[in-house]
């Protein structure tokens, strides 16, 4: 999803739920964080994981869905979508709030996107562990775009995971650096 698609899907979801401001937590988040081009294995997702900020039962995140979600007309017109979501979706280090990144242009006519900083996204991308995941968080670290140091530093605020899964991300961190 190049920038103008997020900042549509951005401005849509606004739209639907009469907001102006929304957290995004998945992939495209790292549009707040680079200003230039993204790595292509970022480019590869067509979805906008998109969380309205008081949604407790999650009617909203459905609204989203069914409006400009996954097979929807949104989605079929312009190849891409917004998927709604819980901020429970994503596993994230203690104090990420607090780095949240304003994401907003002329383009989002006025929504503000609140997108996770560029190392907690690489670590709530690490512990869903599903390849596609793992490609993103290589291309990160290959592209310099994170900090090896930061990285572990964030691992260790991650309370919602067990030491396997702690050890087996730290590994990875180790394995990327490498290279």
């Amino acid at each position: 999803m190049n920038r103008d698609a997020f900042d549509h899907a951005v401005r849509a979801a606004g739209a639907i739920l009469g907001e102006n401001e929304l957290l995004v937590i998945g992939s495209q988040a790292l549009h707040a964080s680079i200003s230039t081009d993204l790595p292509p294995e970022a480019l590869r997702s067509v979805e906008a994981d998109i969380v309205a900020l008081d949604d407790p039962g999650q009617e909203k995140a459905d609204l989203i869905d069914g409006a400009i979600g996954e097979a929807s007309i949104f989605h079929e017109t312009f190849g891409y979508y917004a998927q709604g979501v819980a901020q429970s979706t994503a596993v994230l280090p203690h104090g990420w709030q607090d780095r949240l990144i304003r994401y907003e242009t002329p383009s989002t006519n006025g929504v503000v996107a609140w997108c996770l900083e560029i190392h907690d996204l690489w670590i709530s991308k690490a512990v869903a562990l599903r390849p596609k995941d793992i490609e993103f968080c290589t291309a990160l670290v290959a592209e310099e775009l994170v900090a090896i140091f930061t990285l572990h530093n964030r691992l260790e605020d991650v309370a919602e995971i067990d030491d396997e899964r702690r050890s087996h991300i730290a590994g990875l961190i180790e394995r990327l650096s490498r290279f």
